[in-house]
C-alpha cells in the first residue's frame, strides 16, 4: 500500500495537477473531457495532456476513449483509499487523557 498510496500523492504534487483533479472531482462521475478541463482550469493543452498522464499514471484519474473524444475521471475509490492511508494512524501517538482530565 505503501508504494501505491505513494504514486498517487506524488501525482498530485503540483498547483496544477491539484486543480485539474478538482476540477474533475467537480464533475462528478460523468467526467470531462480534455477540452472542457482547459476551458475550466486555462491550463494550456499540451501542458494539460502531461498533467492528465501524470494523475492517470498515480492512478487517481481514468481516461476513457470515447469517439473522437477522450473522457477524464476522477478514480473516487482510490481517492478514498489515499485519505484513509494518510489519516490511518491520525492522534495514535497523542498524549491519552485520563477520565477525570475536563
Amino acid at each position: 500500500m505503501w508504494e501505491k498510496s505513494a504514486a498517487g500523492f506524488a501525482a498530485m504534487g503540483s498547483e496544477a495537477r491539484l486543480m485539474v483533479l478538482k476540477t474533475l472531482i467537480r464533475a462528478g462521475e460523468e467526467g470531462l473531457t480534455v477540452g472542457e478541463i482547459q476551458t475550466r482550469t486555462g491550463i494550456a493543452p499540451s501542458t494539460l495532456a502531461h498533467h492528465l498522464k501524470s494523475l492517470a499514471g498515480g492512478g487517481v484519474v481514468t481516461q476513457e476513449k470515447v469517439g473522437r473524444s477522450t473522457i477524464n475521471r476522477a478514480c473516487f475509490d482510490e481517492l478514498r483509499d489515499l485519505a484513509e492511508f494518510i489519516l490511518s494512524e491520525c492522534c495514535a501517538d497523542a498524549p491519552k487523557k485520563a477520565a477525570n482530565d475536563g
